[in-house]
């Protein structure tokens, strides 16, 4: 008769293994039943191996307990599409200048392909995923959002309308509720419509905030292609009181779209989210060795 042995190598691995799901079930226990916001975008949703690696995460998710609601952007696929059709883009303060015939293009990419392929691709994994495009039946109301901008030489601010650009202003959570009580994963579309069914196209971040504010969340958590937030010497601040956040936000070192990022997770807090956390989406399973690992990864901010 021959047997099988493992060797030390083989032996501290699987040890190691055990040991990860070990340390994984208080944080299993302590998520179980809680909603997490989820905004999906960046570099792990262009990456064709971070997409499965999200979508399994995602599934593992609703499978331990969790109830994860996915807000997705689409900002390159957006700028690829309007390239194919000799459409320039054109930004201010970050944000892509919409006019009614992008509007249309952005409600296109986000709605049907992106959304779509989020969906197909968490499926496949063994998930039950349901799209919903912020659009219709009211699900993101929203009003144009107009940015305030300062003249370097006179110093005189005025008001820029950048298009079809919106802000939310009301959440209807009966609809993504639904589909929670139904066992739906919900991937929504970060697009809105106001009084006069006027579409709008709605920053990813701002609207995953907004949603995790409405349902009164347990975790924002929003996918970044940077480690977290930084301090002034580049090394990772891995925690921060709401009071510190709002401290930092106005430091020289808080560059870039960190501030936006940051004010997200003040403003969603501030509206009943217990924590947010701003985590690198490059790095494979980042969902799951923030959620049930002891030190976690990315920059967590609690009330």
């Amino acid at each position: 008769m021959k047997f099988n042995f493992l060797s030390e190598s083989d032996q501290a691995f699987y040890i190691h293994k055990a040991s990860t799901l070990v340390e994984a079930l208080p944080y299993i226990r302590e998520h179980a039943g809680k909603i997490f916001v989820i905004k999906y975008g960046g570099h792990a949703m262009g990456d064709l191996n971070l997409s499965k690696t999200f979508s399994k995460n995602i599934g593992l998710m609703k499978e331990i307990g969790i109830l994860p609601v996915v807000v997705h952007g689409g900002g390159p696929q957006i700028g690829e599409m309007l390239n194919k059709k000799n459409i320039k883009s054109k930004f201010v303060e970050g944000l892509r200048v919409t006019d009614e015939e992008t509007v249309k293009i952005v409600e296109n990419v986000l709605a049907k392909d992106i959304n779509k392929k989020i969906v197909e691709d968490i499926n496949k994994t063994g998930g039950k995923a349901i799209g919903l495009a912020g659009n219709k039946n009211n699900l993101i109301e929203a009003s144009k959002l107009k940015i305030q901008s300062k003249e370097t030489d006179s110093n005189i601010e005025k008001m820029l309308d950048i298009g079809f650009v919106g802000k939310p202003t009301k959440i209807n959570i009966d609809i993504i509720n639904e589909q929670l009580n139904k066992g739906f994963i919900p991937v929504i579309a970060p697009l809105g419509v106001d009084e006069k069914n006027n579409d709008y196209n709605i920053n990813a971040d701002t609207a995953a905030g907004f949603i995790a504010g409405a349902l009164k969340a347990s975790k924002l958590l929003l996918l970044t292609d940077v480690a977290g937030i930084l301090d002034k010497e580049k090394k990772l601040i891995s925690s921060l009181s709401l009071n510190q956040a709002e401290e930092i936000i106005n430091q020289d070192f808080i560059e870039g779209g960190m501030k936006p990022k940051i004010l997200t997770c003040i403003d969603a807090m501030k509206n009943g989210v217990k924590k947010s956390t701003i985590l690198d989406g490059r790095i494979p399973h980042s969902l799951i060795l923030e959620l049930f690992t002891e030190h976690g990864i990315g920059t967590q901010i609690y009330s």
